[in-house]
């Protein structure tokens, strides 16, 4: 009987100094919870420094810094859609912001006679406009029913139509970067490490001339000159050739 009842007081001793060594730890892991998290926010740049990021946005995405304040991208579906539909215009604007420029620099170093950017279409053509209009409708149709084809199914258009079996198929697996021989023909990237850095480093220079070409937009609407012609200004005069006497202020 003795015996018995050590027993029972052994184990209910045992229970209330677990439960007690429990209570007197469970601060402690709820700090060094708190740690990681906090070492975990750190570790990951966000697009203001202390801000939180979007709760759907984890860092995955190339130049992903947490900024959707409107929630654009809170469902899955059409996250994936809105990556796309950046890394497009990203694209758009990088071969736009060189289109506005290099033949301005070409002009002005007397390589070529162009017309500034926002000029070019009055200038005469080899083509009827009706020609270049529908020329351009069938290969873009052509290309973007095979991009919106891969989007739906990633892989699906790998394969050469026309020089099969070639060694121009694509190789890549992730939509919007095909890689292969058309895409890649240099082979910049060919490691995972690789990869990464160089989907980083477009995704920022597409950002960058995003805002550039609405800039140089905003810049020839007010000035009715070409970016070079502004920017040659500015040096010749730069206390005075500014934005703020291009607006009168």
């Amino acid at each position: 009987m003795m015996a018995q009842q050590a027993s029972i007081s052994a184990r209910v001793s045992y229970s209330v100094s677990k439960d007690a060594l429990s209570r007197r730890s469970a601060p402690k892991r709820a700090m060094a919870a708190r740690r990681v998290a906090a070492v975990t926010a750190e570790a990951r740049p966000v697009w203001f420094p202390g801000g939180e990021p979007a709760e759907h946005l984890d860092g995955s995405l190339p130049g992903d810094y947490g900024f959707d304040p409107l929630g654009l991208g809170a469902e899955p579906e059409r996250l994936k859609w809105m990556q796309q539909a950046e890394l497009m215009h990203c694209r758009w604007a990088m071969a736009g912001f060189a289109g506005m420029v290099l033949p301005d620099v070409a002009t002005k170093a007397g390589v070529l006679d162009l017309p500034p950017w926002f000029e070019a279409g009055a200038s005469e053509m080899p083509f009827s406009g009706l020609t270049i209009f529908w020329t351009q409708m069938i290969l873009m149709n052509w290309v973007e029913v095979r991009r919106w084809q891969d989007f739906k199914n990633p892989g699906c258009v790998n394969e050469d139509p026309i020089f099969k079996g070639q060694g121009f198929e694509c190789t890549g697996t992730e939509v919007g970067y095909p890689g292969g021989k058309w895409f890649n023909p240099l082979s910049f990237a060919t490691t995972e490490e690789q990869m990464a850095a160089y989907k980083l480093k477009e995704i920022k220079n597409g950002r960058l001339a995003m805002v550039a070409t609405v800039g140089l937009a905003a810049q020839a609407f007010a000035t009715g000159e070409s970016p070079v012609t502004n920017y040659l200004a500015h040096l010749s005069d730069p206390g005075h050739t500014t934005i703020f006497q291009a607006f009168g202020l």
